[in-house]
């Protein structure tokens, strides 16, 4: 499997000559990446090699894979991670697919369906937490104002918040003693943060300050983008993958492939791994959060009451992708329903449907994946917490993907 899997990573690195979002990470020889900017396969090339790949994999002798199940893992990845390089080519190449069967083929997964009346419920019990009168939006950007992280404060903020990540996660994971990132804040992105893991167990974290940050914010983006979301993944899969075993289809990441429902599933839950109680966060975030914004903390209860809430809207966002990947709705329509259903300001509405336009079906990793994660890890671990972090760091570290979780 080893020579299939260099191969994979050349083919990876090729398509990414033809996609600018394809490979979001790269960490294997600096000559792979040369060979791929100077090759300049065809799609057509690229095509016909990830068919032989996968034909060569099916093809081969199990006996590479009996007994150990992380090398079983490993042969299902390569079976995944190849067909959903095929079917990103075929994208490119000007095939249309519907947003579930496009989340399928890249991703190994499909979300569920909801319809108005769902979220219609969830927009009701908000109504009665959100003074004023006037479209629900409206309303709730007012009364979320004083929430608002100043911009002055964000790093100091952020910074407090990816301190106690990592604080917690290194009680329980042991990370290469020489990990680390950088902070870096940005405009004009179609995302709010963004991890680009650079290798050697390094990352640059980007955030996003072209829409107003609140509090709450700041441990959600220290726990997916930091610790123990990305960098921690990146690291581990670095460390135990490419370094200890020599696997090198994990120096390179395709964003567009089911890898990404773990990398975005294991980042939303590590949000509950890290703070395995919502009084915990409340209490780390009214004590040293809230002061270091200079936000008044006699509201924070009645704050992430409503923040609960939301999160049965969670699914909003898939139905408006769902929605306009399919043709059924334009991306006015669709920002227009952004703003009713998942409550959105229009700036953050246009904002959502530029994401989707340009991500997509990858809106599922957050929330189905989330959820999926969630039920593996709680199906092993139970209510303790202890062996929560375990089952957790295991996945962190396996090629274990959706169709096997």
């Amino acid at each position: 499997m080893n020579s299939v899997a260099e191969r994979y990573a050349h083919l990876v690195l090729a398509l990414g000559q033809h996609d600018p979002d394809y490979v979001d990470a790269f960490y294997g020889p600096a000559e792979w990446k040369t060979q791929a900017e100077q090759k300049k396969q065809s799609l057509d090339a690229i095509a016909a090699g990830s068919k032989e790949l996968g034909a060569e994999l099916e093809g081969s002798s199990a006996k590479e894979t009996s007994g150990d199940d992380l090398a079983k893992l490993r042969r299902e990845y390569l079976e995944k991670q190849i067909s959903a390089l095929a079917a990103r080519v075929r994208m490119l190449k000007g095939e249309k697919l519907k947003f579930d069967d496009e989340s399928r083929a890249l991703y190994d997964a499909v979300a569920p369906t909801f319809g108005d009346s769902h979220f219609d419920e969830m927009i009701k019990k908000l109504e009665s937490k959100i003074p004023g009168t006037g479209e629900l939006w409206k309303r709730y950007e007012e009364w979320r104002k004083p929430f608002v992280i100043p911009k002055e404060k964000l790093d100091t903020v952020f910074q407090a918040a990816i301190k106690e990540c990592r604080a917690r996660t290194l009680a329980h994971v042991s990370l290469p003693p020489n990990e680390s990132f950088t902070v870096e804040y940005v405009t004009n992105k179609p995302w709010g943060g963004y991890n680009w893991y650079k290798g050697n167990f390094h990352s640059v974290i980007q955030v996003n300050t072209d829409l107003p940050i609140y509090i709450d914010r700041a441990v959600d983006l220290a726990a997916h983008e930091g610790y123990p979301g990305h960098h921690v993944y990146n690291s581990l899969l670095e460390k135990n993958l490419v370094r200890d075993r020599g696997w090198m289809e994990f120096s390179v990441y395709a964003l567009f492939s089911p890898q990404s429902l773990i990398a975005e599933g294991t980042a939303n839950f590590g949000r509950e791994v890290a703070f395995p109680n919502k009084t915990e966060r409340m209490k780390f975030e009214k004590e040293v959060l809230f002061p270091a914004a200079g936000i008044d903390v006699t509201r924070a209860d009645e704050y992430y009451a409503v923040q609960d809430l939301f999160k049965e809207l969670d699914y909003a966002a898939n139905e408006a992708a769902r929605r306009l990947i399919n043709g059924e709705i334009d991306e006015k329509a669709a920002a227009e329903w952004l703003q009713k259903y998942a409550v959105m300001e229009p700036a953050r509405a246009e904002k959502r449907v530029k994401f989707i336009q340009r991500y997509r079906s990858y809106v599922i990793n957050y929330n189905l994946g989330e959820d999926m994660v969630r039920k593996y890890i709680e199906k092993r671990s139970g209510p303790d917490p202890e062996k929560r972090w375990s089952e957790f760091g295991k996945l962190l570290s396996s090629p274990r993907l959706p169709s096997s979780l």
